[in-house]
Protein backbone atom coordinates (compact mmCIF):
# COMPACT_ATOMS: atom_id res chain seq x y z
CA UNK A 1 0.00 0.00 0.00
CA UNK A 2 2.87 2.71 1.16
CA UNK A 3 4.31 1.61 -2.33
CA UNK A 4 0.89 2.79 -4.19
CA UNK A 5 0.65 5.80 -2.19
CA UNK A 6 3.71 7.07 -3.26
CA UNK A 7 2.89 6.33 -6.96
CA UNK A 8 -0.37 8.06 -6.80
CA UNK A 9 1.35 11.53 -4.55
CA UNK A 10 4.06 11.68 -7.79
CA UNK A 11 1.20 11.31 -10.00
CA UNK A 12 -0.57 14.47 -8.74
CA UNK A 13 2.71 16.34 -8.17
CA UNK A 14 3.13 15.50 -12.38
CA UNK A 15 -0.48 16.98 -12.69
CA UNK A 16 -0.28 19.95 -10.86
CA UNK A 17 3.04 20.67 -12.60
CA UNK A 18 1.66 20.01 -16.22
CA UNK A 19 -1.15 22.30 -15.36
CA UNK A 20 0.74 24.88 -13.88
CA UNK A 21 2.72 25.45 -17.21
CA UNK A 22 -0.43 25.71 -19.52
CA UNK A 23 -0.79 28.46 -21.86
CA UNK A 24 -3.55 30.80 -20.47
CA UNK A 25 -6.77 31.55 -22.82
CA UNK A 26 -6.59 34.17 -25.40
CA UNK A 27 -8.46 37.61 -24.22
CA UNK A 28 -11.09 37.77 -26.30
CA UNK A 29 -11.33 41.59 -25.90
CA UNK A 30 -8.14 42.47 -27.57
CA UNK A 31 -9.25 45.39 -29.99
CA UNK A 32 -8.66 44.15 -33.07
CA UNK A 33 -9.94 46.92 -35.25
CA UNK A 34 -7.52 48.65 -37.93
CA UNK A 35 -5.89 51.77 -38.36
CA UNK A 36 -7.47 54.03 -41.25
CA UNK A 37 -4.98 55.76 -43.26
CA UNK A 38 -4.24 58.83 -42.38
CA UNK A 39 -3.69 61.27 -45.97
CA UNK A 40 -3.62 65.05 -46.15
CA UNK A 41 -4.94 65.49 -42.81
CA UNK A 42 -4.60 63.71 -39.21
CA UNK A 43 -6.85 61.25 -38.53
CA UNK A 44 -7.44 59.12 -34.85
CA UNK A 45 -8.57 55.19 -34.82
CA UNK A 46 -12.49 54.59 -33.74
CA UNK A 47 -11.50 54.65 -30.14
CA UNK A 48 -9.66 57.72 -30.17
CA UNK A 49 -6.88 56.38 -28.22
CA UNK A 50 -4.58 53.24 -27.20
CA UNK A 51 -2.04 51.93 -24.88
CA UNK A 52 1.52 51.08 -25.73
CA UNK A 53 3.03 48.05 -24.70
CA UNK A 54 5.33 48.72 -21.63
CA UNK A 55 8.93 47.94 -22.79
CA UNK A 56 12.35 48.72 -21.25
CA UNK A 57 13.68 52.56 -21.28
CA UNK A 58 15.15 52.80 -24.76
CA UNK A 59 14.12 49.40 -26.18
CA UNK A 60 13.19 49.66 -29.76
CA UNK A 61 9.63 48.07 -30.24
CA UNK A 62 9.10 44.14 -30.26
CA UNK A 63 8.48 42.14 -33.64
CA UNK A 64 4.86 41.54 -34.00
CA UNK A 65 4.39 45.10 -31.72
CA UNK A 66 1.24 46.87 -32.26
CA UNK A 67 1.65 49.02 -35.03
CA UNK A 68 -1.99 51.22 -34.46
CA UNK A 69 0.22 53.91 -33.13
CA UNK A 70 2.69 54.11 -35.69
CA UNK A 71 2.70 56.88 -38.49
CA UNK A 72 4.72 58.18 -41.17
CA UNK A 73 4.94 61.09 -43.62
CA UNK A 74 5.39 61.33 -47.34
CA UNK A 75 6.60 64.55 -48.87
CA UNK A 76 7.25 64.25 -52.50
CA UNK A 77 7.27 67.19 -55.07
CA UNK A 78 4.94 65.75 -57.31
CA UNK A 79 0.51 66.36 -56.68
CA UNK A 80 -1.60 63.63 -55.95
CA UNK A 81 -3.92 64.93 -59.04
CA UNK A 82 -0.89 64.24 -61.53
CA UNK A 83 -1.31 61.17 -63.44
CA UNK A 84 2.14 59.62 -62.44
CA UNK A 85 1.64 60.02 -59.21
CA UNK A 86 -1.83 59.64 -58.28
CA UNK A 87 0.09 55.80 -58.99
CA UNK A 88 2.77 56.69 -56.03
CA UNK A 89 -0.07 57.91 -54.07
CA UNK A 90 -1.80 54.51 -54.81
CA UNK A 91 1.03 52.49 -53.37
CA UNK A 92 1.48 54.24 -50.73
CA UNK A 93 -2.39 54.47 -49.42
CA UNK A 94 -2.04 50.54 -50.06
CA UNK A 95 0.69 49.68 -48.11
CA UNK A 96 -0.52 51.66 -45.49
CA UNK A 97 -3.38 49.49 -45.04
CA UNK A 98 -1.79 46.33 -45.36
CA UNK A 99 0.67 47.36 -42.76
CA UNK A 100 -2.25 48.89 -40.39
CA UNK A 101 -0.49 52.05 -39.81
CA UNK A 102 -1.40 55.94 -40.57
CA UNK A 103 0.81 57.87 -43.23
CA UNK A 104 0.11 60.93 -44.81
CA UNK A 105 1.15 62.18 -47.81
CA UNK A 106 2.32 65.73 -49.02
CA UNK A 107 3.31 67.87 -51.87
CA UNK A 108 3.55 71.49 -52.53
CA UNK A 109 0.83 72.50 -55.15
CA UNK A 110 3.12 73.22 -57.92
CA UNK A 111 6.85 72.17 -58.31
CA UNK A 112 8.45 74.55 -55.43
CA UNK A 113 11.41 73.37 -53.82
CA UNK A 114 10.89 76.29 -50.83
CA UNK A 115 7.97 74.95 -50.20
CA UNK A 116 8.97 71.80 -50.68
CA UNK A 117 11.39 71.92 -48.14
CA UNK A 118 9.44 73.83 -45.16
CA UNK A 119 6.64 70.65 -45.57
CA UNK A 120 10.13 68.70 -44.67
CA UNK A 121 10.30 70.86 -41.89
CA UNK A 122 7.11 70.64 -40.65
CA UNK A 123 7.12 66.78 -40.94
CA UNK A 124 10.33 66.61 -39.08
CA UNK A 125 8.89 68.60 -36.28
CA UNK A 126 6.00 66.53 -36.19
CA UNK A 127 8.37 63.87 -34.63
CA UNK A 128 6.51 60.94 -37.36
CA UNK A 129 8.06 57.27 -36.83
CA UNK A 130 9.46 57.57 -40.32
CA UNK A 131 9.65 59.91 -43.45
CA UNK A 132 9.48 59.36 -46.96
CA UNK A 133 11.02 61.71 -49.54
CA UNK A 134 11.80 62.77 -53.24
CA UNK A 135 15.04 64.60 -53.81
CA UNK A 136 14.62 66.65 -56.75
CA UNK A 137 17.17 69.24 -55.64
CA UNK A 138 19.58 67.80 -53.25
CA UNK A 139 20.95 71.47 -52.68
CA UNK A 140 17.29 73.14 -51.88
CA UNK A 141 16.03 70.31 -49.59
CA UNK A 142 19.61 68.89 -47.70
CA UNK A 143 19.54 70.71 -44.81
CA UNK A 144 16.12 69.92 -44.11
CA UNK A 145 16.80 66.17 -44.71
CA UNK A 146 19.66 66.22 -42.63
CA UNK A 147 17.94 67.59 -39.91
CA UNK A 148 15.49 65.45 -39.95
CA UNK A 149 18.27 62.23 -39.97
CA UNK A 150 19.98 64.31 -37.45
CA UNK A 151 16.46 64.06 -35.37
CA UNK A 152 16.86 60.30 -35.33
CA UNK A 153 13.66 60.10 -38.16
CA UNK A 154 14.50 56.99 -40.06
CA UNK A 155 14.25 58.44 -43.43
CA UNK A 156 13.50 56.75 -46.83
CA UNK A 157 13.72 58.81 -50.22
CA UNK A 158 11.90 57.13 -53.45
CA UNK A 159 11.41 58.20 -56.95
CA UNK A 160 14.33 60.76 -57.39
CA UNK A 161 18.00 61.18 -55.37
CA UNK A 162 19.39 58.19 -56.13
CA UNK A 163 22.82 60.09 -56.62
CA UNK A 164 22.71 61.78 -53.27
CA UNK A 165 20.46 59.48 -51.11
CA UNK A 166 23.68 57.55 -48.97
CA UNK A 167 25.16 61.11 -48.57
CA UNK A 168 22.50 62.66 -47.02
CA UNK A 169 22.05 59.43 -44.48
CA UNK A 170 19.36 58.60 -46.12
CA UNK A 171 18.91 54.47 -45.36
CA UNK A 172 17.23 53.45 -48.80
CA UNK A 173 16.88 54.89 -52.10
CA UNK A 174 13.76 53.07 -53.78
CA UNK A 175 13.53 53.76 -57.70
CA UNK A 176 15.55 53.57 -60.73
CA UNK A 177 19.17 55.63 -61.48
CA UNK A 178 18.03 58.51 -63.96
CA UNK A 179 21.04 58.22 -66.17
CA UNK A 180 21.09 54.89 -66.93
CA UNK A 181 17.54 54.75 -67.42
CA UNK A 182 18.42 58.02 -70.09
CA UNK A 183 21.06 55.73 -71.07
CA UNK A 184 18.92 52.95 -71.90
CA UNK A 185 16.29 55.17 -73.65
CA UNK A 186 18.82 56.61 -75.90
CA UNK A 187 20.40 53.20 -77.04
CA UNK A 188 16.98 52.03 -77.88
CA UNK A 189 16.04 55.73 -79.90
CA UNK A 190 19.91 54.90 -81.55
CA UNK A 191 18.44 50.67 -82.63
CA UNK A 192 15.26 52.52 -84.21
CA UNK A 193 17.33 54.91 -86.49
CA UNK A 194 16.96 58.11 -84.68
CA UNK A 195 20.03 60.31 -85.86
CA UNK A 196 18.47 63.74 -84.58
CA UNK A 197 16.50 63.92 -81.20
CA UNK A 198 14.69 66.21 -78.81
CA UNK A 199 15.18 65.89 -75.70
CA UNK A 200 11.80 67.55 -74.11
CA UNK A 201 12.63 68.47 -70.17
CA UNK A 202 9.19 70.01 -68.53
CA UNK A 203 11.03 70.20 -65.27
CA UNK A 204 14.63 71.77 -65.85
CA UNK A 205 16.43 72.15 -62.48
CA UNK A 206 14.58 68.54 -61.77
CA UNK A 207 18.19 66.80 -61.09
CA UNK A 208 16.39 63.73 -62.02
CA UNK A 209 15.46 65.13 -65.07
CA UNK A 210 18.52 66.52 -66.14
CA UNK A 211 20.33 62.89 -65.45
CA UNK A 212 17.52 61.31 -67.89
CA UNK A 213 18.40 64.31 -70.36
CA UNK A 214 21.76 63.53 -69.74
CA UNK A 215 22.10 59.87 -70.04
CA UNK A 216 19.86 59.92 -73.14
CA UNK A 217 22.04 62.39 -74.80
CA UNK A 218 25.59 60.27 -74.44
CA UNK A 219 23.73 56.99 -75.68
CA UNK A 220 22.97 58.67 -78.45
CA UNK A 221 26.45 60.45 -79.17
CA UNK A 222 28.14 57.45 -78.80
CA UNK A 223 26.09 56.03 -81.54
CA UNK A 224 26.76 59.11 -83.94
CA UNK A 225 23.45 61.14 -82.69
CA UNK A 226 23.18 64.34 -82.46
CA UNK A 227 20.44 65.38 -78.99
CA UNK A 228 18.63 69.38 -78.50
CA UNK A 229 17.00 69.61 -75.08
CA UNK A 230 14.23 71.46 -75.32
CA UNK A 231 12.38 73.08 -71.89
CA UNK A 232 8.66 73.26 -71.48
CA UNK A 233 6.39 73.94 -69.29
CA UNK A 234 4.90 70.98 -68.03
CA UNK A 235 2.16 73.57 -66.00
CA UNK A 236 1.23 74.61 -69.58
CA UNK A 237 0.50 72.44 -72.35
CA UNK A 238 -0.37 74.48 -74.90
CA UNK A 239 2.47 76.41 -74.83
CA UNK A 240 4.47 73.36 -74.65
CA UNK A 241 3.00 71.86 -77.96
CA UNK A 242 4.19 75.31 -79.50
CA UNK A 243 7.32 74.58 -78.19
CA UNK A 244 7.45 71.40 -79.88
CA UNK A 245 6.46 72.74 -83.11
CA UNK A 246 8.78 75.63 -83.37
CA UNK A 247 11.61 73.18 -82.76
CA UNK A 248 10.71 71.18 -85.54
CA UNK A 249 10.46 74.24 -87.93
CA UNK A 250 13.83 75.04 -86.69
CA UNK A 251 15.39 71.60 -86.92
CA UNK A 252 14.06 69.98 -89.93
CA UNK A 253 16.36 66.90 -89.60
CA UNK A 254 14.82 66.02 -85.97
CA UNK A 255 13.73 62.24 -86.08
CA UNK A 256 13.06 61.48 -82.76
CA UNK A 257 11.59 62.86 -79.46
CA UNK A 258 11.87 61.74 -75.81
CA UNK A 259 10.14 63.04 -73.20
CA UNK A 260 10.72 62.70 -70.00
CA UNK A 261 6.91 62.16 -68.00
CA UNK A 262 3.21 62.05 -69.56
CA UNK A 263 3.18 65.92 -68.87
CA UNK A 264 5.77 66.05 -72.05
CA UNK A 265 4.05 63.38 -73.97
CA UNK A 266 1.18 64.79 -74.17
CA UNK A 267 2.04 67.99 -75.88
CA UNK A 268 4.33 66.12 -77.86
CA UNK A 269 2.24 63.70 -79.20
CA UNK A 270 -0.16 66.14 -80.20
CA UNK A 271 2.06 68.24 -81.60
CA UNK A 272 3.54 65.34 -84.34
CA UNK A 273 -0.45 64.52 -84.62
CA UNK A 274 -1.57 67.96 -85.42
CA UNK A 275 1.81 68.72 -87.96
CA UNK A 276 0.79 65.50 -89.77
CA UNK A 277 4.30 63.65 -88.28
CA UNK A 278 3.18 60.82 -86.65
CA UNK A 279 4.92 57.95 -88.19
CA UNK A 280 7.59 60.09 -89.36
CA UNK A 281 9.11 61.09 -86.24
CA UNK A 282 10.04 58.57 -83.17
CA UNK A 283 8.43 59.41 -80.19
CA UNK A 284 9.36 58.05 -76.96
CA UNK A 285 8.65 58.96 -73.14
CA UNK A 286 9.73 58.42 -69.74
CA UNK A 287 6.74 57.32 -67.42
CA UNK A 288 3.38 55.56 -68.03
CA UNK A 289 -0.36 57.48 -68.45
CA UNK A 290 -3.25 56.02 -69.84
CA UNK A 291 -2.72 58.27 -73.34
CA UNK A 292 0.71 57.12 -73.21
CA UNK A 293 -0.25 53.78 -72.88
CA UNK A 294 -2.79 53.75 -75.84
CA UNK A 295 -0.67 55.46 -78.40
CA UNK A 296 2.27 52.53 -77.60
CA UNK A 297 -0.47 50.04 -78.47
CA UNK A 298 -1.55 52.07 -81.31
CA UNK A 299 2.14 52.21 -82.58
CA UNK A 300 2.02 56.12 -82.38
CA UNK A 301 4.76 55.75 -79.62
CA UNK A 302 8.05 53.58 -79.80
CA UNK A 303 8.15 52.84 -76.04
CA UNK A 304 8.10 54.23 -72.69
CA UNK A 305 10.78 53.73 -69.91
CA UNK A 306 8.51 52.59 -66.37
CA UNK A 307 10.15 53.03 -63.30
CA UNK A 308 7.16 50.97 -61.48
CA UNK A 309 6.14 53.94 -59.19
CA UNK A 310 3.25 52.06 -57.64
CA UNK A 311 6.26 50.59 -55.46
CA UNK A 312 8.11 53.58 -55.30
CA UNK A 313 5.13 54.48 -52.71
CA UNK A 314 4.40 51.15 -51.58
CA UNK A 315 7.52 49.64 -50.40
CA UNK A 316 9.50 52.64 -48.12
CA UNK A 317 5.78 52.40 -46.26
CA UNK A 318 6.48 48.19 -46.09
CA UNK A 319 10.19 49.36 -44.86
CA UNK A 320 9.76 52.26 -43.02
CA UNK A 321 6.91 49.80 -41.02
CA UNK A 322 9.50 46.64 -40.52
CA UNK A 323 11.73 48.96 -39.54
CA UNK A 324 10.02 50.53 -36.45
CA UNK A 325 8.58 46.94 -35.64
CA UNK A 326 11.73 45.12 -36.06
CA UNK A 327 14.73 47.31 -37.29
CA UNK A 328 15.19 45.05 -40.77
CA UNK A 329 17.12 47.13 -42.94
CA UNK A 330 18.23 46.80 -46.69
CA UNK A 331 22.00 46.26 -47.47
CA UNK A 332 21.90 47.95 -50.72
CA UNK A 333 21.80 52.15 -51.14
CA UNK A 334 19.53 51.46 -53.91
CA UNK A 335 16.75 49.65 -54.09
CA UNK A 336 16.38 49.48 -58.50
CA UNK A 337 12.43 49.51 -59.13
CA UNK A 338 13.57 50.60 -63.19
CA UNK A 339 14.18 51.15 -65.82
CA UNK A 340 11.49 48.67 -67.72
CA UNK A 341 10.18 49.23 -70.80
CA UNK A 342 6.99 49.53 -72.08
CA UNK A 343 6.46 48.38 -75.68
CA UNK A 344 3.77 47.37 -78.60
CA UNK A 345 4.08 43.93 -77.14
CA UNK A 346 3.45 43.99 -73.96
CA UNK A 347 0.65 47.75 -73.75
CA UNK A 348 -2.28 46.04 -73.52
CA UNK A 349 -1.44 44.23 -70.83
CA UNK A 350 0.15 47.29 -68.76
CA UNK A 351 -3.30 48.74 -69.79
CA UNK A 352 -5.51 46.59 -67.82
CA UNK A 353 -3.12 46.95 -64.67
CA UNK A 354 -3.13 50.60 -65.42
CA UNK A 355 -6.83 50.95 -65.21
CA UNK A 356 -6.82 49.20 -61.45
CA UNK A 357 -4.56 52.09 -60.38
CA UNK A 358 -1.26 50.33 -59.85
CA UNK A 359 1.02 50.99 -63.41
Amino acid sequence: MLEIRKVLVLLIIVLLAVAGCSPAEPDTEADTTDTETEVETETTDEEGEGTEPETEAGAEPAAGADRGDIRIVVVSHGQASDPFWSVVKNGVDQAAADMGITVEYQAPQTFDMVAMSQLIDAAVASQPDGLVVSIPDPDALRDSITAAVDAGIPVISMNSGSDVAEELGVMVHVGQTEYEAGFGGGQRMASAGVTNALCVNQEVGNVALDLRCQGFTDAMTEAGATVEVLAVDLADPTESQQRVVAALTANPDVNGILTLGPTGAAPALAALQDEGLLGQIQLATFDLSPEVLAAIRDGDMLFAIDQQQYIQGYLPIVLLTLFSTNLNTIANSVLMTGPGFVTQENAAQVIDLSAAGTR
